[in-house]
C-alpha cells in the first residue's frame, strides 16, 4: 500500500503541538514504517520529510503566513507536476495538519487535534472560526478515516460533527525518550510555561498565580518559552521570556525546573506535561480539556480559571515532588512514537481498504 503525507500546511514555527506531532510522526514512519510512503513538503521546510521519499512544493514569496498562506499553498500545489504525479501513484492520502491541501482522487485521513473553535467560539476571530469551520470541520467530514488524539477530542467529534464512531480512531503521540529523560542536574527554584500566547494558553491568570506565589517565596522564578511572547508585554519582576529554544534547550529546561505549570484552558492532548513528565519534573496542570486523560494520576490539577487554584496547585506540586516524578516518569513511558506511527499504519490499511 502506498500512503501520501501531506505537510503542505506546515508553517515552521507557528503550529505548536501539531507541528511536533507532525514531524515526529514522519521520523517515526521513516524509521518503522511498513507501509511505503511519499510526503508532500513545502519548500521551505522540506527537512520535515525526515527520511520519507518526498516531494516539494514551491511557496510564494508574499504568503508564508496569514490568511494567503493556505490559498498560496492550494495554487503552487495545483500548479507541481511532481505532487500530481504522485497523487495518481497512492492509495491513501493522510493529513497530520488537518487542512486538506491537496485534494486527491483517493481515500483520505484526517487528524483533527481539537475542536476548540467549536467548543470556545469566543477566542477566535470571525474570519479564523469560519476558515476552522470550513477546513476542519468539513475535512472530518469528507475523509474516510479521522486520526484524534485522545478520548476527548473523539467525544466532542462525535457530538459536534456528527461523525460515525467507526470512522474516528484514538491514536495517542507520543514522546521523543532519548531527548526528554530524566538527568542528574540540580532542580533549581524556578517555574516553566513553554506556550505560545495564544488565548487559551492563559498567561494573564498564569501571572496573576506567580505573583501570589512570588510574595511567598521571593527566590522562586518563572521561565516562559515559545514564539511570540513578546506581545505579552513588559512581564513582572521574576518572569523571563526566553522566547523560541531549541529543543535540547527546551528539554534542559524541563530537567532543571523545580515543576512545569501548565494553565491551559483547552487542549486536544498536551504535549508539554508528557514530555515534562518523561523529563522527571512535576507536572502542576489544568483540569481542562485532554489534560487528565493524557496526564493520570500523575499531576497536581487546578481550575485553570482561577489565579489562586493554580498558585495553590504548584505550591502542592512542590511538596509533593518526589512522588510525582517517579510517577511522571512511568506514566510518560507508555508513550511512544514507534507505537503511534504502528497505529496510525492500523489506520491507513483501513482506510485503504
Amino acid at each position: 500500500m502506498r500512503v501520501g503525507i501531506s505537510l503542505l500546511t506546515l508553517a515552521p514555527g507557528q503550529l505548536g503541538g501539531s507541528e511536533t506531532y507532525a514531524r515526529e510522526l514522519t521520523r517515526a514512519l521513516a524509521s518503522g514504517g511498513t507501509l511505503e510512503y511519499r510526503a508532500l513538503a513545502p519548500a521551505r521546510a522540506r527537512d520535515a520529510a525526515d527520511g520519507l521519499p518526498s516531494v516539494t512544493a514551491r511557496e510564494l514569496p508574499f504568503a508564508h503566513t496569514g490568511a494567503r498562506r493556505i490559498p498560496a499553498m492550494r495554487l503552487s500545489a495545483a500548479a507541481s507536476r511532481a505532487i500530481r504525479r504522485v497523487l495518481h501513484e497512492i492509495d491513501v492520502l493522510h493529513y497530520p495538519l488537518t487542512v486538506p491541501i491537496p485534494r486527491a482522487p483517493v481515500a483520505t485521513v484526517v487528524t483533527l487535534h481539537d475542536l476548540q473553535h467549536r467548543d470556545l467560539p469566543e477566542l477566535f476571530s470571525g474570519p479564523r472560526g469560519i476558515f476552522r469551520r470550513y477546513g476542519y470541520d468539513r475535512a472530518a467530514q469528507s475523509a474516510v478515516a479521522v486520526i484524534v488524539p485522545s478520548e476527548f477530542v473523539r467525544a466532542r467529534a462525535l457530538e459536534r460533527l456528527d461523525l460515525e464512531p467507526e470512522r474516528v480512531h484514538v491514536v495517542p503521540h507520543g514522546v521523543e525518550h532519548a531527548l526528554f529523560s530524566p538527568g542528574e542536574e540540580l532542580r533549581e527554584p524556578f517555574l516553566l510555561y513553554p506556550a505560545r500566547p495564544w488565548p487559551h494558553k492563559n498567561h494573564a491568570r498564569l501571572l496573576e498565580a506567580f505573583a501570589l506565589l512570588r510574595a511567598e517565596l521571593p527566590d522562586l522564578r518563572l521561565v516562559l518559552t515559545g514564539g511570540g511572547l513578546e506581545s505579552l508585554g513588559a512581564l513582572p519582576e521574576g518572569v523571563e521570556s526566553l522566547g523560541e529554544v531549541r529543543a535540547e534547550e527546551l528539554a534542559s529546561l524541563y530537567r532543571t525546573a523545580a515543576c512545569l505549570v501548565f494553565p491551559s484552558l483547552y487542549e486536544g492532548f498536551g504535549l508539554p506535561p508528557l514530555e515534562a513528565m518523561a523529563s522527571g519534573c512535576p507536572v502542576a496542570a489544568a483540569n481542562a480539556g485532554a489534560i487528565p486523560e493524557v496526564c493520570g494520576d500523575a499531576a497536581v490539577y487546578f481550575d485553570p480559571h482561577d489565579s489562586r487554584a493554580i498558585a495553590n496547585g504548584v505550591r502542592e506540586t512542590l511538596a509533593l515532588a518526589d512522588e510525582l516524578r517517579v510517577l511522571g516518569i512511568t506514566r510518560a513511558g507508555g508513550f511512544t512514537w514507534e507505537e503511534s506511527a504502528r497505529r496510525h499504519e492500523d489506520v491507513y490499511r483501513a482506510a485503504g481498504a
